[in-house]
């Protein structure tokens, strides 16, 4: 079978191409570096040709809150267009646990505008909400820095390895469309500050975190449970402590 991956050359894209091949199905990376631009709509007709799945796992170059929503609402009607032509089976796309409770954020108004594209589309369709990637902690902590000092919300955070996200977004696009959203997630919670203090004490970093609860998170500040998925998300088993095992190895 032709699975079409959006952001194929990316993080979770390539590993999702990974896992594709490795099962056996005729695995597409689209994505600039092979030819495919979905803003411009470039080579997008020509790769989903023929292709029963598309997973769309693709990223803003610009977090800037303009050119974020163009990328995502341009990208996503381009490749709706040519999915409904190419007769795709099983449109899927990777969103965030949260975004549609943090409107603050433009980013996150952004992916909340390309799921309504999706879901309006009459295509069958998938959207998969996420949380936060273990490889993405450090990064969140540099955004929230002044100087020597991380202000970060002490509200929960769930977490998980990228790899465990391939694996279900695999999993869910070789599965019957739900036409509805899926919630994956990693196995604990922890507090984002805590956690930030753990990331900085893994790097030996001397920067301290302080707690602030207006502490904002892609422009947006945090309730409690923002950034937790609902009861009911699909939970795969990989551990921070073993992600970080494994990364060191």
């Amino acid at each position: 079978m032709k699975v079409v991956v959006v952001g194929g050359s990316g993080l979770i894209g390539s590993k999702v191409v990974r896992n594709l091949g490795g099962q056996g199905h005729e695995a597409v990376a689209a994505s600039p570096k092979t030819g495919v631009n979905t803003l411009t709509g470039e080579g997008v007709a020509e790769a989903l040709d023929g292709a029963a799945v598309v997973v769309d796992v693709s990223n803003s170059p610009s977090f800037e809150d303009t050119a974020v929503r163009e990328f995502f609402e341009t990208s996503t009607r381009n490749l709706l267009a040519a999915a409904a032509t190419a007769g795709v089976r099983h449109y899927v796309v990777l969103s965030i646990v949260g975004s549609d409770r943090l409107p603050e954020s433009g980013y996150m108004r952004a992916k909340v505008a390309q799921e309504k594209l999706v879901a309006a589309s009459g295509l069958p369709y998938t959207v998969i909400h996420a949380t936060q990637f273990f490889e993405f902690l450090p990064g969140i902590v540099d955004a929230a820095t002044d100087g020597d000092t991380a202000r970060l919300a002490p509200v929960f955070i769930q977490p998980m390895a990228a790899d465990d996200v391939a694996a279900e977004v695999t999993a869910i696009a070789l599965d019957a469309p739900t036409n509805g959203v899926v919630e994956i997630a990693g196995p604990e919670q922890f507090r984002l500050d805590e956690l930030g203090r753990s990331v900085l004490a893994d790097r030996h970093d001397s920067r301290s975190v302080v707690v602030d609860p207006g502490a904002r998170y892609f422009g947006a500040t945090l309730e409690e449970r923002s950034l937790v998925p609902a009861d009911g998300a699909r939970i795969p088993g990989t551990r921070l402590d073993e992600w970080r095992a494994r990364a060191a190895s």
